[in-house]
């Protein structure tokens, strides 16, 4: 038998950190505007510089177009002293392939189909969400937490 007897803590390395955020697509987005904090669950896709999402008209948006900084965590829970998190700070932007960068946007259309086949199709399972964003990277950092355990002795 096993005992938790410590945890130990350290930053991620850059590439540890790119590496989380590359294995996962459901993140929290959060976002300020005068003296109210949001954090909204979103699925994204990731290509180093960026990260990618859809959403819909609403009050996170109308936030967002007015306040564009943000942060974006992702975490890998397996325990409370078993863990990784990362967070990605930067600026929020509307992606539209007429206005800005229609490299960015094509980019950003092909990863969001590939993580959910038929976006922007017929066939797609969430049709309300039309509006293309991406989040441009400017700083990331992560943390862990790792157990150290030791083995348990019997007295007999």
């Amino acid at each position: 038998m096993t005992l938790l007897t410590a945890a130990e803590f350290r930053d991620l390395t850059l590439t540890e950190a790119r590496s989380l955020l590359a294995n996962h697509n459901v993140g929290r987005l959060a976002f300020t505007l005068h003296d109210r904090v949001d954090i909204a669950p979103i699925s994204y896709v990731n290509d180093d510089a960026w990260i990618f999402g859809r959403t819909s008209k609403g009050a996170k948006l109308a936030t967002l177009l007015h306040h564009p900084w943000c942060a974006f965590e992702v975490d890998e829970v397996r325990g409370p002293f078993d863990w990784a998190s990362v967070v990605v700070k930067g600026s929020f932007h509307l992606l539209d392939p007429e206005i800005g960068s229609p490299d960015t946007y094509r980019r950003a259309e092909v990863l969001l189909r590939d993580l959910v086949p038929g976006t922007f199709s017929a066939d797609d399972p969430a049709p309300h969400r039309d509006i293309v964003f991406g989040i441009f990277i400017q700083e990331i950092t992560g943390r862990t937490a790792q157990p150290v355990k030791e083995a348990a002795t019997r007295s007999g």
